[in-house]
């Protein structure tokens, strides 16, 4: 049964020119159009749901319409409230009036303005504290005092209008001097020891914030004007870095401000004009000064290391660049990290040799200050590689520990034996010692070395150093009176530490491997250089 009655369907095909239209048929078309009309109010609804309203409107049954491929109502809402009117000879019956209107009329009749949307539009009001002149802004002539001629008629006519003057950013007159002071030392008397006072007091300073956008925007355009100027160049990173060691200044929005300057005096093609000047420790300086921003600043931040990185090493892999560009490049990959050489540069240490030596050799490179920069670059490289390398060594300190054997020593020609960590005064009386704690020695001897044993076990057997005799723990041996249950679980957890234990050594024999293979590659192509990275007591896992 319908809730839509076949006479209404009568009447619908009577309003679109069907008068011979049976009952039987009006009747069985009822429940297809109740299906279609809730199809298209449940999307409509679902578009009300989506819009974040609780009211159906037109708008919703265009857009279920729309997405049903059905054709839309066409025309424009209309905020008039419908007029019902009641029809004749009907009590309960009322219909909307619509009245037929002439294309005459309409032709002739002015266009109507349409109805806008609510809509949000923007302007600026302000642009870095100056209001831009534009219609949606108020002028600033209307806070102009009108003349004493006009009448008070007129004062009281105008509308009060509250109009805020632009926004301007006021330094005390004490900062402004000690913004221009310092300005001038930068550029007149970085040698001086006033210079290293202004620094200090820009490292420590409280009141300093709001200096800070001054300072960013005169050390940006001093660098791009003064790449010429190693002086100042580096009197500028200096109050750079006196400014990230005050912990007193929020520097962090004014970072992208800051590190195109920084990046610049890392991998620019030439700073100063000067073969004297010390470009090189400027690079040095600017790259540990990069490394402590990632640093710092990199959890803020999580795209900061990553574009240093990327811009680093295009720098590093473009062959167009120059030597020197290499060199910064290459100091500020290694000033990021250990895992950063490992990852960048070592993959491309080959290749970027074979490139490098024809720039070392006399016969290939005559000029002496190309072969001078090579040698920097090749310098760099050394040193970045040397400094991974140790610190893989480093990863398991147990495994490159000294030995613990004696060793044949000569004195004179006296031959005598030196046990390494005793003291010379005592001597060795484990021969002396009963069977059970000479075992007890040798296993513990054994465990540090190869850190295999479990706990269990450490457990079991005491240090013979400790001067007791070795004895059993109670509490390592089952009770008797304990439950079978209790048993079996110390037992299943001194294998799951045997088990650990066992992964962990592993673990730590492939790290030996891995540096031992690391070691051999660097050697093929540093030579001997690279072994001076190596402590002795390192190296002779590897002898």
């Amino acid at each position: 049964m319908s809730i839509v009655p076949k006479e209404t369907i009568e009447v619908i095909a009577q309003s679109v020119g069907i008068s011979n239209l049976s009952p039987d048929v009006a009747l069985a078309l009822a429940p297809d159009v109740e299906y279609r009309l809730r199809e298209i109010m449940q999307e409509a609804m679902k578009c009300m749901r989506h819009s974040r309203r609780t009211t159906l409107t037109t708008d919703d049954v265009d857009s279920a319409l729309s997405l049903r491929n059905v054709e839309p109502i066409y025309g424009f809402a209309s905020g008039d409230p419908l007029r019902f009117k009641r029809a004749v000879g009907h009590k309960d019956l009322f219909y909307i009036d619509d009245k037929d209107v002439e294309f005459k009329d309409i032709i002739e009749a002015p266009l109507p303005k349409a109805p806008l949307d609510t809509a949000v539009t923007v302007h600026w009001l302000a642009i870095e504290g100056v209001q831009p002149k534009i219609p949606e802004n108020a002028s600033v002539d209307g806070l102009a005092a009108p003349p004493e001629s006009k009448p008070e008629q007129t004062k009281e006519e105008v509308l009060p209008v509250d109009i805020k003057l632009p926004v301007k950013h006021i330094l005390s007159r004490e900062l402004q001097l000690y913004f221009d002071k310092i300005t001038e030392l930068v550029v007149g008397g970085s040698e001086s020891p006033l210079f290293k006072e202004a620094l200090a007091s820009l490292s420590t300073d409280s009141g300093l914030h709001p200096l800070v956008p001054y300072f960013t925007h005169f050390i940006a355009d001093e660098v791009v004007r003064s790449l010429n100027d190693f002086r100042l160049l580096f009197a500028l990173m200096r109050v750079v870095r006196s400014l990230l060691l005050n912990p007193h200044i929020h520097i962090e929005p004014y970072l992208h401000q800051l590190m195109p300057s920084i990046i610049t005096c890392l991998v620019a093609r030439r700073l100063g004009n000067k073969f004297a000047d010390n470009h090189w420790q400027l690079r040095d300086f600017t790259a540990n000064m990069v490394a402590s921003i990632c640093k710092r600043f990199g959890h803020a931040y999580h795209n900061l290391q990553p574009r240093v990185t990327r811009t680093l090493l295009h720098a590093f892999l473009d062959p167009t660049k120059s030597l020197t560009q290499h060199y910064g490049a290459i100091q500020g990959l290694a000033a990021l990290g250990t895992g950063v050489i490992r990852l960048l540069i070592l993959p491309n240490l080959e290749v970027y040799l074979q490139m490098l030596e024809p720039e070392m050799q006399l016969e290939t490179q005559k000029n002496e200050i190309k072969r001078h920069e090579a040698y920097r670059v090749y310098g760099a490289l050394l040193q970045a590689a040397g400094k991974c390398l140790s610190e893989r060594l480093k990863l398991f300190p147990c495994l490159l520990s000294p030995p613990s054997y004696a060793f044949w020593k000569t004195n004179k020609g006296k031959v005598s034996t030196t046990l390494p960590n005793k003291r010379k005064a005592t001597t060795d009386f484990s021969s002396l010692q009963p069977p059970v704690k000479k075992v007890a020695s040798e296993s513990i001897l054994m465990s540090s070395q190869t850190e295999s044993l479990s706990h269990a076990t450490q457990d079991a057997f005491s240090s013979a150093s400790s001067g007791g005799s070795a004895v059993v723990r109670a509490s390592s041996l089952p009770n008797g009176t304990s439950s079978r249950g209790q048993r079996q679980d110390k037992v299943d957890a001194a294998h799951d530490v045997q088990k650990r234990t066992l992964n962990s050594t592993q673990v730590l024999m492939k790290e030996d491997v891995d540096a031992g293979n690391l070691l051999s590659s660097l050697s093929e192509l540093f030579g001997e250089a690279i072994l001076s990275f190596v402590q002795s007591s390192e190296m002779m896992i590897f002898l």
